[in-house]
């Protein structure tokens, strides 16, 4: 299976009380990074020369493939934490943006942007090209200006007629005219609480396992890229269940290094129930 995830990988300068650290980040890297064990992996990003070259060489030795459009500089945020689950952004620099898809016969697009990067016509290019298509919008409802981060409202119709779209209970907000029954699979996510999911329109709700979490950040990216591959080669339930369970693997231990047992028994933890019923599936 081959899998493309568009989006910047990003520098993140990571503030924690006195303690600084520069890290790779971006949407694009922890979908990419989840999807590594189960389908060959593209990622189609840009960063210019300040990107560095160990963290692109890690990429390639870990099986993900990288096309880059060249930019004058990389995309940098800066994130200042103020406790595990809360944190400020903001835009220091930006990268080029995204605007043509390569050739290569994908079974999946994931569409992952940071900062604007993916246009409307990279969406509609994305969603007539007759592949399983998955957007976060996290990345289309921040502003492009430099500079704390701000959010901006985004039409349904930019995603209308995609299979799978995620957002968090407080980004689905900043989607204008919304309707569920729009896209195949709408995941609402909400941390470690009760979240939402749309299939076709009908409202489910599941309750993610409960672990031990020092960071949050990439649960989201790799929420939507795991539950994309699964949803491809699982039914429903089965797919949101073991995406579930892959994420909340992540948060424990912030690697992909699980066997299936691993993932299987934590998919159990999962609560899956269609909203109105008391019945878990």
């Amino acid at each position: 299976m081959k899998c493309l995830v568009i989006g910047h990988l990003t520098r993140d300068i990571i503030i924690r009380g006195s303690l600084i650290e520069t890290r790779i980040g971006g949407g694009a890297y922890y979908s990419a990074a989840a999807l590594s064990d189960f389908c060959n992996v593209d990622v189609l990003t840009s960063y210019g020369e300040d990107f560095p070259r160990e963290w692109i060489k890690n990429l390639w030795e870990n099986g993900i493939r990288v096309i880059a459009v060249p930019a004058e500089g990389s995309t940098i945020y800066r994130l200042e934490y103020l406790d595990a689950n809360r944190r400020e952004l903001a835009l220091l620099s930006k990268a080029e943006p995204i605007k043509e898809l390569p050739g290569g016969g994908y079974d999946i697009i994931i569409l992952n942007p940071v900062a604007g990067e993916i246009g409307i016509e990279t969406v509609k290019a994305a969603r007539e090209s007759g592949t399983l298509v998955a957007a976060d919008v996290q990345g289309f409802i921040r502003q492009h200006t430099l500079g704390k981060v701000r959010v901006k409202g985004v039409p349904f119709e930019v995603f209308k007629g995609i299979h799978v779209l995620h957002a968090d209970v407080s980004e689905i907000k900043h989607v204008n005219d919304l309707d569920p029954a729009g896209v195949g699979v709408l995941l609402i996510s909400n941390g470690e609480e009760r979240g939402t999911v749309y299939r076709k329109g009908r409202e489910y709700r599941y309750r993610p396992a409960t672990v031990q979490v020092g960071e949050t950040t990439g649960a989201g990216d790799v929420f939507l890229a795991t539950f994309t591959y699964f949803h491809h080669e699982y039914p429903f339930v089965q797919a949101l269940k073991r995406a579930g369970a892959l994420t909340a693997l992540f948060l424990k231990y912030r690697h992909f290094d699980f066997s299936g047992e691993e993932i299987n028994k934590m998919a159990m933890r999962v609560y899956v129930e269609p909203a109105g019923e008391r019945k878990a599936l």
